[in-house]
């Protein structure tokens, strides 16, 4: 579930001398710089998003207006009632309760993957000694995790080596499963690289509704607690809501953003982000892009043309192309890798939604397949909630296992 998005705050009361709100144009706080020449001239009309495009379903930004929850209900006629009566004890606020640790809500983030993966083990694994048919069931449990089919024939050929005439439990095999996931996560597992570029320029791409804009407002939050300075870029130009959600992602995170109206070229917006960036000493600039898939050559272009404007400004940019991925899509999310690998030449992997699905699995077979680096996942709302990925974490996780009984089991 990702933060709500709500309208931008309504401007403030006019002080002396300014113009009624009606013969004015709305304050901006975002930075509206002016189109980029040639390639990324004047923003031209683009077509609106065709019948039938995917939905963004995504909830970007959250509501900066909203005042935080009361302990009741407000009394709007409190001062002509007199004094107020004192507070009744089940409306005090309560302690919030202590921040969990990353790995446990890790493990409570993927607990539907690994008790679903536990319940059909131990449904197949009843017979006193394992025979093929046992194995073959042991595999398709595998298999329907999404753990991909190259570790569910390497988990039955070692739990066949190894206990064949005597048969295995359930927890065995959660046991040689971590065991392998590690091996398989352990060379992805990558951190963010350095950044060393000024501004290190990141093309953030994905299918719509993958957390996407979400994703970047989270990692302008890392970066920012970092002490670097981020710049964004809203590059989705078809539709406004992503417009709206990274703008107020750029206030809650203070982040300038860089944005046209809809309709207008991405690469002009990708090309005034750089330009706007360098110009103030930023240290990261985030371009978010559309997720359109209707048409191949169409989102392969797109992504062309911005990193061609691009290299007008900075030879070397982009420095990073990231792609974000929702783990809820199961299967479908390596025909998402497989496709921008193509039409992008993706550098790294950010996984969300981890903790909504059953499905967690797929980040396995995603890492044997392509091998790309996995530099965070998400498993949950909030602005923290968005770390860096630690195999050894995850496949203990996974496999249902805490840290300090993983290897005893």
């Amino acid at each position: 579930m990702q933060p709500k998005t709500s309208p931008p705050a309504s401007a403030p009361a006019n002080a002396p001398g300014q113009k009624r709100p009606e013969e004015r144009e709305p304050s901006r706080r975002t930075e509206e710089a002016p189109q980029a020449d040639d390639e990324a001239g004047p923003a031209s009309p683009r077509p609106p998003e065709p019948d039938g495009a995917p939905a963004e379903k995504e909830s970007e930004g959250p509501d900066k207006n909203t005042p935080p929850a009361g302990p009741g209900p407000v009394n709007d006629d409190e001062d002509e009632a007199g004094p107020t009566a004192p507070e009744p004890k089940q409306f005090k606020a309560q302690a919030a309760a202590p921040k969990k640790g990353w790995f446990a809500q890790l493990r409570e983030g993927l607990s539907r993957t690994s008790n679903a993966l536990t319940e059909n083990l131990s449904a197949v694994l009843t017979k006193e000694k394992l025979d093929e048919d046992t194995l073959d069931d042991l595999e398709d449990v595998l298999i329907r995790a999404d753990l991909g089919v190259e570790m569910a024939e390497r988990v039955r050929s070692i739990i066949a080596k190894n206990r064949y005439d005597r048969g295995a439990s359930a927890d065995a095999v959660r046991q040689v499963l971590g065991d392998e996931v590690t091996k398989v996560l352990d060379p992805v597992a990558q951190p963010f690289p350095a950044m060393a570029e000024k501004p290190f320029v990141w093309l953030v791409v994905g299918v719509n509704g993958t957390g996407k804009t979400t994703t970047i407002g989270k990692l302008a939050h890392r970066f920012e607690t970092q002490g670097k300075k981020v710049t964004l870029a809203a590059a989705d130009t078809f539709r406004a809501a992503a417009i709206d959600q990274l703008k107020i992602w750029g206030e809650r995170v203070n982040a300038p953003v860089v944005a046209h109206d809809v309709g207008s070229d991405p690469a002009g917006v990708a090309y005034d982000g750089l330009k706007r960036a360098q110009e103030t000493n930023a240290d990261v600039l985030m371009i978010d892009t559309a997720g359109r898939l209707q048409n191949k050559s169409d989102l392969m272009d797109e992504l062309a043309k911005i990193v061609r404007v691009l290299k007008k400004l900075e030879p070397e940019a982009p420095h990073g192309v990231l792609l974000v991925l929702d783990a809820t899509t199961g299967q479908n999310a390596l025909n998402q890798v497989e496709l921008f690998q193509q039409v992008a030449g993706v550098t790294g992997l950010v996984v969300t939604k981890l903790d909504g699905t059953a499905r967690g699995g797929i980040l396995v077979a995603i890492a044997e397949r392509f091998g790309l680096p996995v530099h965070a996942i998400g498993v949950g709302e909030g602005i923290d909630d968005l770390e860096s990925f630690d195999a050894e974490d995850f496949a203990r996780a996974i496999a249902g296992f805490g840290r300090e009984n993983a290897k005893a089991a």
